[in-house]
């Protein structure tokens, strides 16, 4: 497999994370160097290490997991959407979010939504028996730099829309994850 189409799933693969990390950024009143390499590197660390799940478990496991990858990514999706969409509405009092995207639980289960698909391609990967190690670096470096772009993108443009921009992150969310489900249904 050459760069050019590592580069491809690896973009491919990112978008996800990229949309959260935007509609994370719209969250935050100014940029955070801190918020940015956080999001970037839990959502590029999952991003590189799924494929290598998916492939060492494409070894004995395939027929299981790609039986019900779609609907824990769809389920992860549309309740952290769903969640953005309410914390959108709900503000305390000093005017910021009751929950966060910094916070520890909901990295890790944005993390792991937003690489469901990258256990996939690392399945994928294992029936082609192409070697890991390269395309999960290339997925995890990508990955990270959407990710940190993405914070810094929303912090820029999210307040002129406010409360808009989140309601249609939760969207996104949702979206992505019905989008997964029909990929896998249809």
């Amino acid at each position: 497999m050459n760069l050019i189409e590592l580069l491809g799933i690896a973009l491919g693969l990112s978008m996800d994370a990229f949309a959260v990390s935007v509609s994370s950024g719209v969250t935050a009143r100014r940029f955070h160097l801190r918020h940015g390499l956080l999001l970037g590197t839990f959502f590029g660390g999952f991003q590189a290490l799924m494929p290598v799940v998916g492939w060492l478990a494409g070894i004995g496991l395939r027929s299981y997991i790609t039986a019900f990858d779609h609907w824990i990514a769809f389920g992860l999706l549309a309740v952290i959407g769903g969640k953005m969409i309410y914390e959108s509405f709900v503000l305390d009092e000093d005017g910021k979010h009751q929950g966060s995207a910094t916070e520890l639980a909901t990295l890790l289960v944005l993390s792991i939504a937003t690489s469901i698909d990258a256990l996939a391609v690392g399945l994928s990967l294992c029936m082609l028996r192409v070697a890991i190690i390269k395309p999960a670096v290339v997925i995890g470096i990508v990955t990270f730099i959407l990710s940190f772009t993405g914070v810094y993108v929303g912090v820029r443009v999210g307040h002129w829309f406010e409360k808009k921009i989140e309601v249609a992150g939760g969207v996104i969310l949702i979206v992505i994850g019905v989008k997964i489900l029909l990929q896998h249904t249809l």
